[in-house]
């Protein structure tokens, strides 16, 4: 079961990760992004944070699809 989990992880952060890179105009990320825009502020911010946590996402997901970690 942690393979499923472990790859589901890993998904969302690499969802995360490319989709706030290029800023799309996909609605999951407008959502996230107007969010996250009310506690940081206008500018770079949002998009550098859930960019970290999507390579953070990414790695932990991988560790724990290997069975590493948890």
């Amino acid at each position: 079961m942690h393979i499923l989990w472990g790859l589901l992880m890993s998904a969302v952060g690499m969802f995360m990760l490319v989709c706030l890179t290029w800023k799309t105009d996909f609605i999951v990320y407008r959502l996230l992004v107007a969010r996250s825009r009310i506690a940081w502020g206008e500018g770079d911010a949002v998009h550098r944070f859930y960019q970290v946590v999507g390579i953070i996402l990414l790695v932990l997901g991988g560790q724990w699809a290997l069975g590493l970690i948890w």
